[in-house]
């Protein structure tokens, strides 16, 4: 088996083609359950957000496996396959391996160095696990992301140097708008509307709120999570309000930030062609919209005094990173890589190395046993034999010892596995003895 990610992300497709290719809920676990029946698919797992939708799977087939993951991913996301594989970019074995790596650790990001990405990806691996579809593979690899993009935050400034999204967008705004009082926190003095209450929502909020907002409302369908929401950033003043109520709470607001997981549009063009009716002549106003699909209409743009803030904006407004955080971060990824092809190519003649030592210890049982019998009449104490055992014991675990640890080494060279056919052949190992214990790895990683 081995690794294949397809996908498509900002840096391979357009935002218009990116917002129609988003899956979430229930479409999102249905591609889950789907991709991982296809035939040459073992594992999977989709990592999903604003920017990218990319499909990672345990494959025994390259090309069935790109196949069935594109007829899948485009009858899912509602996009005509003929419109979708243009934009499309596959990545096999290492390559995925790193490509996962680079993604965790924010590189590929569109922001580089922004955090919401890894909690994006552990999100994606425990989704296939709740529902049966990452096991071992996936998950130690799922695992290997995670470990490799807190190093990256941990070790190096990437996560400082590069914006958040949010960070970005605030900004922008902030520049649209112009500072009331020149020192102060880019939102200092605002009144900031935050439309949706989930995740996106609430690192909208906390960073409204670190950039100085005077005040921040929260609209949102469930009034339940809006309080919670708002509850989160005292002492700011924080009020809540539904989605009938927007007009007058745009009407209010300096700026607005949209992220809901609506299907549809929240924000119209008549929706702020009111609000605006309602606010003082030549007030600026700034809508941010973070969502995908996009909760604004586009019409809104042509309003007079507003300032439609999206992601083909965010995408030029990276912050500037230096080279050498970026050639950290690559560093680590190359060493976390290699030590995986590492453990997998140990992994690989490890249920050779297994078979050999179990014969090894059966021949030492049975001749050990034969020697029992015979010298015990003679009288040999019972403490004897066992010295006898242990010396024989740790002369056979010398002997293999050198050959077992330099088949691993060399595991990972070029024909490595010829080294590990080599020793089967040589110790006359049963084929089925290596077949058993190569079943016998997920079965008990499984009982975990």
């Amino acid at each position: 088996m081995s690794v294949l990610v397809v996908g498509l992300s900002h840096k391979s497709a357009p935002v218009a083609v990116l917002e129609r290719a988003a899956v979430s809920g229930d479409t999102l676990t249905k591609l889950l359950r789907d991709v991982v029946q296809a035939e040459p698919v073992a594992e999977a797992f989709v990592v999903s957000t604003c920017n990218r939708v990319e499909v990672y799977a345990d494959v025994d087939r390259f090309h069935a496996g790109v196949t069935a993951i594109c007829e899948l991913l485009a009858r899912h996301c509602g996009v005509p396959p003929h419109e979708l594989t243009q934009y499309l970019y596959v990545h096999y074995e290492d390559r995925a391996v790193s490509h996962l790596l680079a993604v965790a650790a924010g590189l590929d990001s569109m922001v580089v160095g922004e955090e919401q990405i890894l909690g994006q990806v552990r999100s994606a691996v425990k989704l296939g696990a709740e529902h049966g579809t990452a096991g071992r593979v996936l998950g130690e690899l799922g695992r290997l992301a995670l470990r490799t993009g807190k190093r990256a935050r941990a070790e190096t400034a990437i996560g400082r140097a590069g914006l958040s999204l949010l960070s970005a967008a605030v900004e922008l705004a902030a520049a649209s708008l112009g500072p009331l009082h020149p020192g102060e926190d880019p939102l200092a003095g605002r009144d900031v509307l935050v439309v949706g209450a989930g995740s996106m929502s609430g690192l909208a909020t906390a960073t409204a709120a670190r950039s100085g907002a005077a005040s921040i409302t929260v609209a949102n369908r469930t009034r339940a999570h809006a309080e919670r929401l708002a509850a989160s950033v005292s002492p700011v003043t924080t009020t809540v309000t539904g989605l009938e109520d927007l007009p007058s709470a745009i009407a209010a607001a300096d700026v607005v930030i949209s992220c809901t997981g609506a299907a549809g549009q929240v924000i119209t063009g008549d929706m702020v062609s009111a609000a605006l009716a309602a606010r003082p002549p030549g007030d600026a106003l700034v809508i941010m919209d973070l969502a995908m699909p996009r909760d604004v209409e586009p019409a809104v743009t042509d309003l007079p005094g507003v300032v439609l803030i999206g992601m083909d904006q965010l995408s030029e407004h990276a912050s500037a990173v230096r080279d050498d955080d970026v050639a950290a971060v690559r560093t680590i990824l190359e060493a976390e890589l290699a030590a995986y092809q590492s453990a997998m190519d140990a992994a690989r003649v490890a249920p050779t190395v297994v078979a050999l030592r179990a014969k090894a210890a059966g021949v030492v049982d049975a001749e050990l046993a034969r020697l029992a019998g015979r010298l015990s009449a003679d009288g040999l104490s019972g403490h004897a034999l066992d010295e006898i055992a242990q010396t024989v014991r740790r002369v056979v675990d010398k002997l293999l010892h050198a050959p077992t640890v330099r088949v691993k080494e060399l595991a990972g060279s070029p024909g490595g596995e010829e080294y590990a056919a080599a020793l089967r052949v040589l110790f006359d190992l049963d084929p089925r003895a290596v077949e058993a214990v190569t079943r016998a790895a997920p079965e008990q990683e499984g009982s975990r």
